[in-house]
């Protein structure tokens, strides 16, 4: 597959570009900050300068003609609750819109455990504007066309990844990044997880093995 990977320059986009090359994939990283383009382009990936806070529709279906999928790992990175708004909802929900336009029919979101737009999060809590922000674009989401995908993982850490989970936890937990990175690459690489909402902390499945039985 062609794919962009939005938000190439994240930790977690870094840790999962490597492994969408070495699949078989030809992935886009979207970045914004010409800086980072060879950190990008180590990864295997071809670095695409990008300021999605600010493309217009035209802008969005220009960047993704042409791809077969999307991969959202964004983030406003929180603190500006107007700019968390800019990127995790309004940027996600163009990029959504503009996928579905061009044919880029594969969608997989990097979402977090729990997220729903009956989070319960206060509206004076810092955390607010992302909680309801991702809840809106996943919501969105669900409501597309795409063949979509949300991954919930819980809270993340910096931790070597195991290449195992606890897909479906009733409880959120800890996972480490090098883990969500690996459920990117099942997630396109299983159709099977289409159409479904993932959650899952670090655990002790075989990331791919329990990738395959979702139905």
């Amino acid at each position: 597959m062609d794919i962009a990977l939005i938000g190439g320059h994240g930790k977690v986009a870094l840790l999962a570009a490597p492994l969408l090359v070495e699949a078989g994939h030809t992935v886009h990283a979207v970045i914004r900050d010409p800086g980072h383009a060879a950190e990008v382009e180590a990864t295997g990936a071809q670095a695409v300068l990008s300021d999605i806070e600010t493309l217009d529709a035209g802008g969005w279906e220009e960047l993704l003609t042409g791809k077969d999928a999307v991969v959202w790992s964004a983030g406003a990175g929180g603190g500006d609750p107007q700019r968390t708004i800019a990127v995790d909802q309004d940027a996600a929900i163009a990029s959504m819109d503009a996928a579905q336009s061009v044919g880029a029919s594969r969608y997989v979101m990097v979402s977090y455990f729990g997220a729903s737009l009956d989070h319960g999060v206060p509206e004076g809590e810092p955390f607010h504007a992302y909680a309801e922000a991702k809840a809106r674009a996943d919501e969105h989401l669900r409501g597309s066309q795409l063949e979509w995908t949300v991954l919930g993982p819980s809270g993340l850490t910096l931790e070597e990844p195991t290449g195992r989970i606890d897909l479906g936890a009733a409880e959120s937990g800890t996972v480490s990044r090098g883990n969500v990175a690996r459920t990117i690459v099942a997630a396109i690489e299983h159709p099977g997880t289409a159409g479904r909402t993932l959650a899952y902390n670090d655990g002790e499945q075989e990331i791919d093995e329990a990738f395959s039985t979702v139905r």
